[in-house]
């Protein structure tokens, strides 16, 4: 038994090397916090301890199991460009809502307004496909062409949210800063990707990694995606 959990971990940490999740920054743009999570040092470049990465990342996919298995929403936040592809297709692949583009303040804290503006966009996307638009004048469908086009550039990833999440998965707390502060303040918890310049005591459930790649990304943002599904074929049947 010991044996094969042995063999799976080292599977585990092959695939995080191979996705580079290894690689970290200098040690000048390091964190505190990330001291720990440190194994060494290649052509200036700090490195992860994998070993370590893993243990977190099994941590962060076991809570991402639970919220799944108790019908709890997850908002997956990533705007730096490197990620945005990467958070868009997991989240949709679980149909869960998502931000891939700039965070909008008060998208938690303020979230009564928020909603409203993305039932302004339900509302005058549906009347559009229905044709109700043309009883305005030309400048008009214009005007409104162009509202549906900004709420939808900003909200579109939210329609789904009904409510406050249950927990947000990010890329980079340090970029999503203000998104971290807003669950802070809420007490939703964070799961978060974090390069070695992040503060990984500000998250609940840390991933120390590579946060600037696209392959990295990826692959945290798949496996994340897969615990979901874990916890909702696992979930208890009523």
């Amino acid at each position: 038994m010991e044996a094969q959990k042995n063999i799976n971990s080292e599977k585990e940490i092959e695939s995080l090397f191979k996705a580079g999740a290894h690689f970290a920054y200098t040690k000048s743009r390091r964190h505190s916090s990330a001291k720990p999570f440190i194994f060494g040092v290649k052509n200036k470049i700090e490195i992860f301890d994998l070993e370590k990465t893993n243990l977190s990342l099994a941590a962060a996919k076991a809570f991402v199991k639970s919220i799944a298995e108790a019908d709890g929403v997850i908002l997956f936040v990533g705007s730096k460009n490197e990620s945005r592809d990467a958070v868009k297709n997991g989240a949709l692949s679980i149909d869960m809502p998502y931000v891939a583009g700039r965070w909008i303040g008060g998208t938690l804290t303020n979230f009564p307004q928020i909603r409203k503006r993305v039932m302004k966009l339900e509302d005058l996307t549906s009347k559009k496909e229905k044709g109700e638009l043309a009883k305005y004048t030309k400048k008009e469908r214009l005007m409104i062409d162009r509202d549906i086009e900004k709420l939808d550039r900003f909200f579109s990833g939210i329609v789904s949210m009904k409510e406050i999440p249950k927990a947000i998965f990010m890329i980079d707390s340090k970029k999503e800063g203000i998104a971290l502060a807003e669950a802070m303040t809420l007490g939703v918890p964070v799961v978060a990707l974090c390069g070695s310049d992040n503060n990984l005591k500000n998250v609940d459930y840390p991933i120390p990694g590579n946060d600037s790649s696209i392959s990295s990304i990826k692959f945290f943002v798949q496996e994340i995606v897969n615990s979901y599904k874990e916890g909702k074929v696992a979930k208890p049947k009523a």
